[in-house]
């Protein structure tokens, strides 16, 4: 009866002791400054292993963002943990599918154009199923949740921007290949040159979240005095048809538009276009999954 009872407390000190020297190991290691994805994303993992150690003594936790952190020294193939090895609530799965998968389409893309913020989106969307998975700290799956969708929002942006640059970079070569006398019009790219809020949309999905709606509020916060006139473009990938997606297009168009009017735009200064799945961020082939590309444009009319 007496080994029967060991038997648990044993097995508690030996899942203890394999949690506390993976982040004894990972807490030793001297902070310095990031440069390469596989830096990032040990520093983003150490900072979740230090808090779920230190701050809220949930070692399973820990144990897992210092094991991740640890390998991230030895290899640049870390990805968010998949889907099924969490125990989500029903309600969630969907979200937070959505969520892995946008981020494993643009992983290769952006851990050449944005390490650092794909190593957040990593470790934020691991700290978003693993809170989730707990289901009673509200703020701190809001936390996650609110990092991974940042992180996620700035890489769609350069992801975006790259192809601006290369855009205008191949209009250059080709304008000198050819050595004609036409002016040349160089492509500005928007994020620098234009007053532009750009909000980014889930696979098939019309509907805002929480953090799009602060953006455009803080659009609208830093430049509704020198806009009088808006204009919202919807635009979609490739996956579907071109029928469908002009109308799609069309709906996240209206749901800003919406949001603009709840926040004291005037109806009358506001137009809305779709352009379904013509002037793509991202240039893909037909049928092509791309997050880059599920977007609304909010401009300045000329």
């Amino acid at each position: 009866m007496r080994l029967n009872y060991l038997i648990p407390i044993l097995s508690i000190i030996i899942f203890l002791s394999g949690c506390s020297a993976s982040y004894k190991q990972l807490s030793t290691m001297e902070d310095k400054k990031s440069n390469s994805f596989q830096e990032h994303l040990l520093n983003e993992y150490k900072k979740r292993a230090t808090f779920e150690a230190e701050e809220m003594h949930d070692w399973n936790s820990a144990k897992l963002y210092s094991e991740k952190a640890l390998k991230s020294i030895e290899t640049d193939e870390i990805y968010p943990e998949e889907i099924s090895y969490w125990k989500l609530p029903e309600k969630n799965i969907d979200e937070i599918t959505i969520a892995y998968d946008n981020l494993m389409t643009i992983y290769k893309d952006a851990k050449r154009i944005d390490p650092f913020n794909l190593a957040r989106a990593i470790s934020s969307l691991d700290c978003w199923s693993e809170q989730q998975e707990e289901n009673w700290q509200t703020w701190d799956i809001d936390n996650c949740k609110n990092d991974f969708l940042n992180a996620m929002h700035d890489i769609y942006e350069k992801i975006s921007i790259q192809k601006d640059e290369l855009e205008t970079s191949n209009k250059k070569e080709n304008n000198l290949k050819n050595e004609t006398k036409d002016e040349v019009t160089i492509v500005t790219k928007n994020k620098n040159e234009e007053l532009m809020q750009i909000i980014y949309f889930d696979f098939d999905e019309f509907n805002l979240s929480e953090l799009s709606k602060q953006k455009i509020k803080l659009f609208l916060d830093n430049y509704s005095n020198a806009i009088e006139e808006y204009l919202v473009v919807g635009h979609t990938d490739t996956k579907g048809t071109k029928n469908y997606n002009f109308s799609l297009s069309i709906k996240r168009a209206e749901v800003v538009k919406e949001i603009l009017v709840n926040y004291g735009i005037n109806q009358s200064s506001i137009k809305i276009l779709g352009k379904g799945e013509e002037s793509l961020a991202v240039n893909t082939p037909d049928n092509t999954k791309q997050p880059a590309n599920r977007r609304v444009e909010i401009k300045k009319t000329n």
